[in-house]
């Protein structure tokens, strides 16, 4: 079976695209790996009407809603291969191809987080990236920045608006004189020695023989691009702070004709809000694409 549009990925871009092209009527199928980002956390915060949800229950909700729409199919596999044909593309898994009109790539990204002994267990727990989404939850106690790259000075310039804030610089970062002056108007503390690992909830083992209890941590992982469609097709990507992303234009196509990507696979950061918001109007750019033609790259 053809379809208008394949989305590679069922996370919340994923399925907010799907939705704006089921509510026109086309034929959507979407093929989903089940590996949402967020999927470590017990809340989501910073989305109206769920904020302090759990991600697992504002996704099943999304679910169940779009699969209430009789055009939409959902596909739990890997995409791992896509191509242009003569009518628009070829999406190949590991069982079977399918055709669309148009392609979608909403297939999130992957965290590569730092090599500290006891961080990745706590990651989404205690220990996190975006203060937005969970430092209002640490209640203005003691907040930590876990030091694994230069983006560690942002982090503690923003975090005093949470709570009294510690860097760790873990022989990863040695902020400059301007940027320790920053930091001091910051009332931030410098803690320069070696993190030796995260016990606890968020205790932090120094080599200087120090443990320092915090009420969270936060970190600097980099990050990866899920799925390789957009390498293959010849998708640009854009360089940002975390790491490498799909290029799109202000209608979400890429510099492939036909092909569009929303979500943390083609932002240089996000949340669930921002991708949901994403996801829309990737799904309604695609949708008039069919009515009108896309744009020539």
């Amino acid at each position: 079976m053809d379809f208008d549009v394949i989305i590679v990925g069922g996370s919340y871009a994923g399925m907010a695209a799907a939705l704006q092209l089921v509510r026109a009527r086309r034929s959507v199928l979407i093929i989903d790996a089940g590996s949402r980002r967020n999927r470590f956390a017990d809340s989501s915060h910073g989305f109206l009407t769920q904020d302090g949800n759990s991600p697992q229950a504002i996704a099943a909700t999304a679910k169940a809603q779009l699969m209430a729409y009789p055009t939409v199919q959902w596909l739990e596999a890997s995409a791992i291969s896509a191509s242009k044909t003569d009518t628009g593309f070829q999406v190949g898994t590991d069982t079977q191809s399918y055709q669309a009109k148009r392609l979608l790539l909403a297939s999130g990204v992957t965290d590569q987080l730092p090599e500290v002994p006891g961080l990745a267990e706590r990651w989404g727990k205690s220990i996190f990236h975006c203060p937005y989404c969970h430092g209002y939850e640490l209640d203005q106690g003691p907040i930590g920045v876990v030091a694994a790259s230069p983006l560690a000075l942002h982090h503690a310039l923003m975090l005093p608006d949470w709570g009294p804030t510690t860097l760790f610089t873990n022989e990863c970062f040695e902020p400059d004189t301007e940027q320790k002056a920053q930091l001091l108007a910051r009332g931030v503390v410098i803690e320069p020695s070696k993190v030796l690992q995260i016990s606890g909830k968020a205790n932090v083992q120094l080599s200087n023989g120090k443990v320092l209890q915090m009420a969270g941590l936060f970190t600097q992982p980099t990050t990866t691009v899920n799925s390789p469609l957009a390498a293959q097709l010849g998708c640009q990507f854009e360089q940002g702070p975390l790491g490498a992303f799909i290029q799109t234009t202000a209608t979400k196509e890429t510099t492939i004709a036909g092909v569009f990507a929303c979500g943390d696979n083609a932002r240089m950061a996000g949340s669930v809000a921002i991708a949901i918001g994403d996801g829309s109007l990737a799904g309604a750019m695609a949708h008039q694409s069919l009515l009108f033609g896309t744009i020539s790259h």
